[in-house]
């Protein structure tokens, strides 16, 4: 791992076992993470971004088998670390925002217990300390009379609220690394962007480094400073958000970035790309570009071993090199 990355991955891959045969949902994932940076993984519902982020924080089930050349944060090897060691990485150095708030709360205990307990179990901070903190961070990400929101329920705070009670808990020890999984999905339009700014100021504020999972190429363009493309358990497209943005060599980005309407270009009632089919199966043996039946450039070669072209820190996955998109044909 370079002595500057905060978190290294190289050659993870996920299998899950199923009746029919072993899911293949995570295949090679390769990234670098240095403090302070954003980096934000992109994709169809379905691609393994959130099964990446779990894996991560090693909150996936026990028959889901894991495996990687490296998993690294700051120099502690992920792979294979006690039930322990992850347990006092959680919260206190790696944190992570999940993209349902009901589900990830507990209905038992009010709002304050289970920010301060957040708290108080990793830097050994009395409760006092720890309940300032809480209405201080509630105060940040929006909430109105937070003192009196630490007694409250889960169930007694809208969907909204909740979200914002994941992201004030997950800052609640300051951690070197966030990842949040979709954190505004539940949050009205006009809040979304200030709390991702919120999220982006505070990270470097506090040199954080934040995997920010996301459907939203908008939010991807303001926030990141890099960006992966996912597609079907596969990295396709990585390299700084403005080379990949402005020169997205992969067919899969420049897909997604035609189904975005683009202010002062996009014409009122003009139709927006698509992008045809569905995501291949990844049960049993997956080979080839798993893009090929979706791609309008797909030739024969794409069954066979698909290169990786690298040009600085930006690098994609296809047969095509920039340039020649354009001009294959579809024979396969």
């Amino acid at each position: 791992m370079s002595e500057e990355s905060l978190l290294s991955v190289q050659n993870l891959r996920i299998d899950i076992p199923t009746a029919s045969g072993t899911l293949k949902a995570v295949r090679g994932i390769n990234f670098d993470l240095k403090r302070g940076e954003t980096l934000c993984i992109v994709g169809e519902s379905g691609s393994g971004k959130s099964l990446t982020s779990l894996a991560l924080m090693g909150l996936l089930a026990p028959q889901i088998k894991t495996s990687a050349d490296q998993m690294d944060f700051d120099r502690i090897d992920l792979r294979g670390a006690s039930k322990s060691t992850m347990r006092s990485l959680r919260g206190a150095r790696m944190a992570m925002i999940f993209q349902e708030p009901m589900t990830s709360l507990n209905p038992a205990y009010t709002i304050g217990d289970q920010l301060i307990e957040a708290r108080m179990l990793h830097p050994n901070k009395g409760r006092a300390e720890a309940k300032n903190r809480a209405i201080e961070l509630l105060e940040k990400v929006g909430i109105t009379a937070a003192a009196s929101r630490l007694s409250q329920y889960p169930h007694q705070l809208s969907g909204g609220l909740r979200q914002r009670v994941m992201i004030a808990m997950a800052l609640m020890c300051e951690p070197e690394l966030i990842i949040a999984d979709e954190p505004t999905t539940a949050l009205d339009v006009t809040i979304q962007s200030q709390i991702l700014r919120l999220l982006v100021d505070l990270g470097r504020e506090m040199n954080t480094a934040m995997i920010l999972i996301t459907h939203d190429l908008g939010v991807v363009a303001r926030v990141a400073d890099k960006v992966a493309v996912m597609y079907a358990g596969e990295l396709v497209e990585t390299g700084p958000v403005a080379d990949v943005f402005e020169r997205s060599s992969h067919p899969y980005t420049r897909g997604l970035l035609r189904c975005i309407p683009l202010p002062g270009v996009t014409k009122r009632g003009a139709q927006l790309g698509t992008i045809p089919g569905i995501v291949p199966s990844l049960v049993g043996d997956v080979s080839g570009c798993v893009f090929r039946t979706r791609c309008e450039h797909v030739t024969a070669a794409c069954r066979g071993e698909i290169p990786a072209h690298t040009s600085g820190k930006h690098s994609f996955r296809c047969v095509h090199s920039d340039g020649r998109l354009e001009s294959a044909e579809r024979t396969a």
